[in-house]
């Protein structure tokens, strides 16, 4: 790796100039689902690689152009040259999945080799099963298993074991990276009892130094909220978490930024049928120390907000057509990742949801000619970078699934 400095990881809002965002490329662990073990790894379909592979490159390319790039794999690489981090995560592993059989296998690879094991499993030609230790597909979608909240990077605990791999070796990079320097939480693990409940970074979005939003939902549960509460306890002040109810099915609503994502300091995306639906349950709590607790529910997340003094004017998801609305979503329609306030990155084949972005004042850029250097992001006020995403949206994800910000200027 060559970086320039060290990290100090610190996010406060969704939208701030981004300066370092940690990736990964989907690589040939996507490979190993098949129609029979898709759902096991929480997909609803099977992904192409060289077609996703290719999807990404002027996703991959935009974020080069704008920010500065670290790497999952390098990053792991980086860690596991230190022998006492490289026996903490096999041992992690092994025991969290019941394969403490394969350490003899694992623990003779090189640092790369184990790097790349960890990421696509590690197979063999003599047996008739293919992996003898399975991948972790679910990588390209970084956003999940950690989060950067203010100066700390958030440990998740997730809904499903799994994903258990990806926040055992995360926990590892950001504690003993020799260019991140940062402090890790394990929410549920310091502040939920007896460790039960459940958070994921799709469903955390920073509004505002001071107001944090959470999904409720299939992957994020009352119980992580309550977590995360306890958290902003006790980092002091008066802060705000607001809850958001998701719908449990279909599988498109797993985290809120499927159905709500910031663009700019007065825009966001959003799925009508749900962000605009008071069946569905917005929960405002107000905390500051130990002492104070208000809990007040909303109309919806928006009027919420703007209680707060947070005025946002919503684009829908579709253009709120009740026909192409869900069709978009479903495809990832209202995740968008801001590299800067009003200027976004999101999947072009969502082309209603585009055009609505167009319509309020959101210049249309293609991603592959923001990745080439043909077009440049900072002689637009707004714009809306899109790139291809055909094949990657069949993964259940989008822009803003796919990005770990690490540091971004304060708005």
């Amino acid at each position: 790796m060559d970086y320039f400095r060290c990290i100090k990881p610190c996010v406060e809002s969704e939208i701030g100039k981004l300066e370092y965002v940690m990736l990964h490329a989907p690589g040939k662990e996507i490979e190993h689902m098949t129609p029979e073990n898709a759902h096991k790894f929480l997909f609803s379909d099977i992904l192409n690689y060289r077609e996703a592979l290719e999807n990404y490159k002027n996703f991959e390319g935009t974020l080069k152009k704008v920010a500065n790039v670290v790497y999952f794999k390098d990053l792991l690489i980086d860690v596991l040259k230190k022998d006492e981090v490289r026996q903490n995560i096999l041992n992690s592993v092994l025991i969290r999945e019941n394969m403490k059989y394969m350490e003899s296998v694992l623990a003779d690879l090189s640092v790369e080799d184990l790097a790349t094991a960890l990421i696509e499993g590690y197979d063999s030609p003599n047996i008739k099963e293919r992996y003898l230790f399975p991948p972790i597909p679910n990588l390209f979608f970084t956003r999940d298993a950690s989060f950067t909240m203010y100066n700390n990077i958030m440990i998740s605990k997730m809904a499903t074991t799994v994903r258990d791999r990806e926040t055992i070796i995360l926990d590892a990079i950001f504690n003993n990276s020799s260019i991140i320097d940062v402090e890790t939480v394990h929410p549920i693990e310091r502040f939920a009892p007896n460790g039960i409940g459940r958070v994921e970074g799709g469903d955390v979005e920073i509004a505002r130094h001071d107001i944090i939003l959470s999904g409720c939902g299939a992957r994020t549960s009352q119980e992580g909220i309550n977590a995360l509460l306890e958290h902003l306890r006790h980092l002091g002040g008066r802060r705000h978490l607001i809850a958001q109810e998701l719908p449990l099915e279909p599988e498109s609503f797993i985290h809120l930024d499927m159905v709500f994502t910031f663009l700019d300091r007065d825009r966001c995306m959003a799925f009508k049928p749900v962000i605009m639906n008071e069946n569905f349950k917005t929960i405002h709590y107000e905390v500051e120390g130990t002492e104070y607790t208000k809990i007040t529910e909303e109309k919806n997340l928006i009027e919420a907000l703007d209680k707060l003094g947070m005025h946002l004017e919503p684009i829908f998801c579709g253009g709120g057509d009740e026909y192409y609305g869900p069709r978009e979503q479903w495809h990832s329609g209202a995740n968008f990742f801001a590299f800067a306030p009003g200027k976004v990155l999101g999947y072009a084949r969502n082309y209603h949801t585009i055009e609505a972005l167009g319509n309020n004042g959101f210049e249309i850029l293609k991603a592959a000619d923001v990745a080439s250097g043909k077009v440049n992001t900072d002689d637009y006020k707004r714009c809306v970078v899109a790139f291809e995403g055909n094949e990657l949206s069949r993964g259940g994800g989008g822009a803003r699934c796919m990005t770990m910000p690490l540091l971004r200027q304060k708005v």
